[in-house]
């Protein structure tokens, strides 16, 4: 993916899977690349339509959530690419799990409780629901791995007021009940996702993607109970399986540790993979496409002209 240099570009920043162009100090334009990312290290082959499925389910998503709380997206004018607000963000990720699975699971597995100051009720399974979700937020690291965070802590260290602290709790819990309503309607259950915010003047403002495969985990309802019952594993749509596949080569993104070579047949699968999970959340066909760099460049500027 090339490089641009757009009128009046204050800023550029590249990130594990998206190149980030600030116009006037105002604008961003997020050109979502083909990069994979797990354990915060870029892994080291392209998927291909990754960035194109990222980005049509985050635009989806955050139009079927924009009555319930405003966000920084404005357009998409090419497959990979989102322009919108520029907003001063919060360093912190809101984690919402209904489900005692990943990260909290492997918590709850070591005998701990409570998971960034949430409890977590004895005598679960792995992938039981929680009586109700739950935010176990992270901290948003510029590089190396983001941590675990509790509200207390967060306000302490001032990385949001307990009133701010209140207001994005209260927004992911929303957000994601509604992220869990269009996924049964699609015959999924979301699992867990994050949530990024910003402020714009005195304004809370969702940033970033919601409810992707990079952001989220599903599971199919179909047979979920059954599954649960019978101790049987869930059957998942998300870039869980290449953690699972890295852990099983092991690497987890620790030093000293090599990332396995990647085949042809796993870059298709996963690949595959991300449409799947597309054409289920969406409901539609995913239609490839690949604009050449011209192309992308010159719809952006069309949209950049306007603002």
């Amino acid at each position: 993916m090339a490089y641009f240099n757009f009128p009046q570009q204050t800023n550029f920043y590249k990130g594990k899977v998206r190149d980030v162009y600030t116009i006037s100090g105002k604008y961003l334009v997020m050109l979502a690349s083909d990069r994979i990312s797990a354990f915060d290290v870029i892994l080291p082959r392209p998927i291909p339509f990754k960035g194109q499925v990222l980005t049509q389910i985050a635009a989806y998503m955050l139009k079927a959530t924009a009555d319930i709380c405003p966000n920084w997206l404005m357009e998409v004018p090419a497959p990979n690419v989102s322009i919108g607000k520029k907003c001063e963000p919060f360093k912190i990720e809101m984690v919402v799990r209904g489900n005692l699975t990943g990260h909290a699971w492997r918590t709850y597995a070591s005998g701990k409780r409570e998971l960034c100051g949430a409890a977590m009720p004895d005598g679960m399974k792995e992938n039981d629901y929680f009586h109700s979700p739950i935010i176990t937020p992270s901290t948003k690291a510029a590089e190396g791995h983001d941590e675990d965070i509790s509200p207390a802590e967060i306000i302490k260290q001032g990385l949001a007021t307990e009133k701010e602290w209140n207001a994005l709790s209260e927004y992911a819990l929303k957000l994601f009940a509604r992220g869990k309503e269009i996924a049964a309607k699609q015959g999924l259950i979301l699992v867990d996702t994050k949530y990024e915010f910003g402020k714009l003047g005195d304004d809370i403002i969702l940033m970033d993607e919601i409810h992707t495969p990079d952001s989220s985990r599903y599971f199919y309802a179909d047979g979920f109970e059954e599954r649960q019952e019978k101790g049987e594993r869930q059957k998942q749509l998300s870039k869980e399986f290449v953690r699972e596949w890295l852990i099983e080569n092991n690497f987890m993104g620790k030093e000293g540790q090599t990332v396995p070579a990647m085949s042809d047949e796993w870059v298709d699968t996963i690949s595959k993979r991300y449409i799947e999970l597309y054409e289920k959340v969406i409901g539609s066909t995913f239609i490839p496409q690949k604009l050449d760099d011209e192309e992308t460049e010159k719809r952006i500027l069309e949209v950049l002209g306007k603002l």
